[in-house]
C-alpha cells in the first residue's frame, strides 16, 4: 500500500474521530488503527499494519499528535490533536499536510510540467517531515519553474508573430525576468476577459513574492529560524492558486493573445 494514501486514511480517521465538543469521546490509538486497517481492507496484512503504524508515528514524530487525552489520562493509548494538527485537518482534503489529497486536488485545475511537479512532490515530502526550510526552497523552485514555463510561452509567441521580446525577458536573474513579464502582461492586459485580467492584477505578483520570500529567507538565512511551519504552510496552500492563474494566463499567451 502506497506511504501517501496509509497517510490519507489516517488522517481521514482521525479527523472523523476527534472531539467536536466537551463530552465527545477521546482518541485512543488501538481504536483509530484498527479503523484505518479495515479501510485499507489489510486484516492479516503485517506490511500494511507496519505502514499504518509508521504513519502514525510519524505524525506524533511531526508534531499533529501528541499522547495523553487530559492530565488525568495523559499516557498511551489516549493521544490528541495539536494546535498544528488541527489547522492541518480544517481542510484536510486539499491541505499539505495531506500530500495524496493536495496533490488530486491540484490535478483537478493544472497539470504541472515535470520539473515543476517533481520539486512541488518534494516540497510536500519536506513538509510531513518537518523539514519547513527545504519545503519552502523546493516549493520555491516549482513556482520558478511554472513562471519561466510561461516566460517561454511568451518568448515562443512573439517571435512566431515577428514582435520584438521584451528587454529583460531572457535575464538570467529571475527577478528582472518577472518583473519584464509582469510589464508585459500588465500592458497587454486589455486583451484579456474581466475576469482573468482582475485575477492577474490581484494576485500574480503577490503569489511570487511571498513563496519567492519564504524561498529567499530559507536559502540566504540572516536569523536561525528564518522559515517556520506556518510560513511554508501559507505558502504551499497558495501554490495551487498560482500553478491555475499561469495556467490561465499559459492558455490566454497561446490562443488569445494578438
Amino acid at each position: 500500500m502506497p506511504k501517501p494514501e496509509v497517510r490519507d486514511v489516517l488522517l481521514q480517521v482521525i479527523s472523523e474521530c476527534a472531539p467536536k465538543r466537551p463530552g465527545d469521546s477521546n482518541l485512543q490509538s488501538r481504536s483509530i488503527l484498527t479503523e484505518v486497517r479495515d479501510r485499507l481492507g489489510g486484516a492479516r496484512d503485517h506490511v500494511l499494519e507496519e505502514a499504518i503504524l509508521t504513519a502514525f508515528h510519524d505524525l506524533l514524530r511531526t508534531g499533529y499528535l501528541a499522547w495523553g487525552f487530559n492530565l488525568a489520562n495523559p499516557d498511551p493509548p489516549f493521544f490528541h490533536l495539536t494546535e498544528q494538527g488541527r489547522k492541518s485537518l480544517a481542510n484536510l482534503s486539499r491541505d499539505p499536510s495531506n500530500p495524496a489529497g493536495y496533490l488530486a486536488s491540484l490535478s483537478q485545475a493544472v497539470t504541472l510540467n515535470s520539473i515543476a511537479d517533481a520539486y512541488l512532490r518534494e516540497a510536500l515530502a519536506c513538509f510531513v517531515n518537518d523539514l519547513p526550510k527545504a519545503s519552502a526552497v523546493m516549493v520555491g523552485g516549482a513556482s520558478e519553474s511554472i513562471a519561466l514555463e510561461l516566460r517561454d510561452a511568451v518568448v515562443g509567441k512573439l517571435q512566431s508573430m515577428n514582435r520584438n521580446v521584451p528587454r529583460g525577458m531572457d535575464d538570467w536573474r529571475l527577478k528582472v525576468v518577472l518583473d519584464a513579464m509582469y510589464s508585459f502582461l500588465d500592458q497587454n492586459s486589455g486583451q484579456m476577459k474581466k475576469e482573468l485580467r482582475d485575477s492577474f492584477r490581484s494576485y500574480w505578483s503577490a503569489f511570487l513574492q511571498q513563496i519567492r520570500t519564504a524561498r529567499n529567507d530559507a536559502g540566504h538565512p540572516s536569523s536561525v529560524d528564518p522559515v517556520t511551519f506556518d510560513t511554508v504552510h501559507a505558502s504551499l496552500l497558495i501554490f495551487p492558486e498560482l500553478a491555475k492563474l499561469t495556467f490561465d494566463l499559459l492558455q490566454w499567451i497561446n490562443h488569445e493573445y494578438k
